[in-house]
């Protein structure tokens, strides 16, 4: 996909109808199962339910906008990437959406937590996780965040540059600790992703190079270091990533890299994070595999090539991104006002203003991200009508689903809920137009629990010291 300029993209559209991928439903009220959590469904009068509870009432009694996480789904979808990759050390995203409540819940689920920050870190802290299953990722970690991370004791910190590797092992020196490293590399594969979250191809700011040396180099500088303890190599491809296609090439290059330094150096590292960044349905569009299929690809791969390069298979370690928490969750709005646009040639949109907008999910604006919605507070005998979803923020691409049938009679005060919205959504939020933030709720077994309360005005002036 290439990155295309927001407004360009709103001009672009507003001369036409809705996209070739997007049917017109038989049902406009009809749920699509794969863009949601297994806990979710509607009743008899059309309204979402979510884990035997529904919207109407949970919007009655956490308002609106909010974030909604299916406990029960999100659970299960970390159990079976653990199942599927038995043997394998898998990895929550923390970036994708990380509170207390979800650090403990994928911990107890068998997982490890990826972090790339201080305030990721600390995070895994406060909810007591076993910090040797933690990590800690980034290509600019400060003193302050290694210096953390070293003495929380994490499992391994994945160094990103040749001033981080002498950074940190002048601290480890000084610390007297030694900790355990992963070498980041790029593979100089393309992801069919986003550009933005395409992240093995040469020119971007993640990881050394293996075609230009300097993966070698930096391997070579850890293991000479006594004050670190090199135990592998760490490549990622990138995000929203549908198969294990991408991933032969990677291994391959990752692989010889690995049987390049037990040749020079007389040891083979002992472990290897292939990364991951598993992608999710969003829109009628998206296909993504399943974690079993993705296992079984991935074992192949590895498989194949450890025995041509000779070399044993390495402690393996899978990173699914989104892949958990995506589907797990929406966002749930109250309708503000409708209206309806002509456009060129007679056709026509229905713009829905909901009470948020891209400072509670910014990806629509960002990548160019496809998003799906529902109305979820009642059933409807209108015909379906080409709409778009939009925000109350003061931009033109204040949108938060670019292209939708929604019933023709969605009014002020429904509820429409946007699914797909547990990754990169609360986690990537603002404050935009002095706008709190949402709250996130979780629910299980009809019961709602608060997980991150939401922002108030005061919450943001108590920050304004002038």
């Amino acid at each position: 996909m290439t990155h295309t300029h927001v407004a360009g993209s709103i001009h672009a559209d507003a001369a036409s109808r809705a996209p070739g991928w997007l049917a017109v439903p038989d049902d406009v009220n009809a749920l699509m199962p794969k863009l949601w959590s297994e806990g979710v469904g509607k009743d008899a009068d059309g309204v979402l339910t979510v884990a035997g509870l529904d919207v109407t009432e949970l919007a009655a009694t956490v308002g609106t906008p909010a974030y909604v996480i299916d406990e029960a789904d999100l659970r299960a979808r970390a159990r079976a990437f653990a199942e599927a990759f038995a043997g394998w050390n898998v990895y929550y995203a923390g970036k994708s959406f990380l509170c207390t409540a979800v650090a403990r819940w994928v911990a107890e689920e068998g997982l490890g937590i990826d972090t790339c920050t201080g305030g990721e870190l600390a995070v895994a802290r406060r909810a007591g996780i076993d910090m040797a299953t933690v990590g800690l990722h980034g290509n600019n970690k400060s003193v302050e965040e290694l210096v953390a991370a070293l003495e929380a004791g994490v499992g391994r910190i994945i160094v990103d540059s040749f001033d981080e590797i002498a950074r940190l092992g002048h601290l480890a020196g000084e610390l007297g600790l030694r900790p355990r490293v992963m070498v980041r590399v790029t593979t100089g594969v393309e992801a069919h992703t986003h550009e933005y979250i395409s992240t093995a191809h040469e020119d971007q700011k993640f990881g050394f190079s293996i075609a230009g040396g300097a993966a070698a180099e930096a391997l070579a500088l850890c293991q000479a270091d006594e004050r670190l303890d090199l135990v592998g190599i760490h490549s990622h491809i990138g995000s929203q990533i549908f198969d294990a296609a991408g991933f032969e090439v990677a291994a391959r290059r990752t692989l010889r890299l690995h049987a390049d330094f037990a040749t020079e150096h007389g040891v083979e590292l002992p472990e290897m994070d292939l990364g991951g960044g598993f992608g999710i349905a969003y829109t009628s569009q998206d296909a993504p595999s399943t974690p079993a299929q993705l296992a079984a690809a991935m074992n192949r791969i590895v498989d194949t090539e450890c025995a041509a390069l000779g070399v044993a298979r390495p402690q393996l370690s899978i990173e699914p991104g989104r892949a958990i928490s995506g589907p797990s969750g929406f966002l749930l709005y109250t309708v503000g006002t409708v209206k309806r646009v002509r456009l060129d040639g007679g056709a026509s949109r229905l713009y829905v203003a909901v009470d948020g907008g891209m400072s509670d999910n910014i990806r629509t604006a960002l990548y160019a991200a496809e998003y799906s919605a529902t109305l979820a507070s009642r059933r409807s005998a209108a015909p379906p009508t080409l709409a778009r979803v939009v925000g109350k923020h003061c931009e033109g691409g204040d949108i938060l689903v670019r292209d939708e049938f929604l019933p023709a009679d969605v009014t002020p005060g429904d509820l429409v809920a946007v699914p797909a919205a547990g990754a990169y959504s609360r986690s990537m939020a603002s404050n935009y137009n002095h706008v709190p933030r949402p709250p996130v709720v979780s629910v299980r077994d009809g019961r709602v629990t608060t997980l991150v309360r939401r922002e108030t005005l005061d919450d943001l002036l108590a920050l304004d010291v002038g």
